[in-house]
């Protein structure tokens, strides 16, 4: 007679494991894809609104075009808007007004005196698991289906 055993035991030893390195390689990777897929400078920076525009209210009121145009003097507000200044230029300046006090290279947290608290990957929840395979937490088994079936080892290192 054939012993019968779980279908999650069977398929256990088709399972890729990967050792500690190679998942901090991994996640290392990945953090850094999403990191270029995300910087991007202000494509709007540069753009200067054009004074050609054809302002409708003129043609509508004919009173508005015998009024003398005084010149206007353009606000504080106007130059901070056109030269904000995006993170790096910040830090870079921080550093160069700061540059051995407090500032944002030079400030850190110690070590917590709680123990590290772990979240689920799939739902966010405290999770008590982890992924045989790629070492991803997870906190129930609809989570680890669904973590299996979209995001364990679908980018490899």
């Amino acid at each position: 007679m054939a012993s019968r055993e779980s279908g999650r035991i069977r398929e256990a030893d088709k399972k890729r494991v990967l050792d500690d390195a190679s998942r901090k390689r991994r996640a290392r990777k990945a953090l850094e894809a999403l990191e270029q897929d995300n910087y991007h400078e202000d494509p709007h920076a540069d753009l200067v609104m054009s004074k050609k525009i054809p302002k409708f209210q003129d043609n509508l009121d004919t009173s508005n075009s015998q009024k003398k145009k005084t010149k206007r003097s353009k606000g504080a507000d106007y130059y901070r808007a056109k030269y904000r200044k995006n993170f790096g230029q910040l830090l870079e300046e921080d550093r160069a007004q700061h540059p051995d006090g407090p500032n944002y290279f030079t400030a850190a947290a110690g070590s917590s005196r709680f123990p590290e608290r772990h979240f689920c990957a799939v739902c966010g929840f405290p999770s008590s698991y982890t992924c045989t395979s790629c070492g991803t937490r997870y906190c129930s088994v609809r989570c680890l289906g669904t973590h299996q079936d979209t995001r364990c080892l679908k980018w490899t290192a």
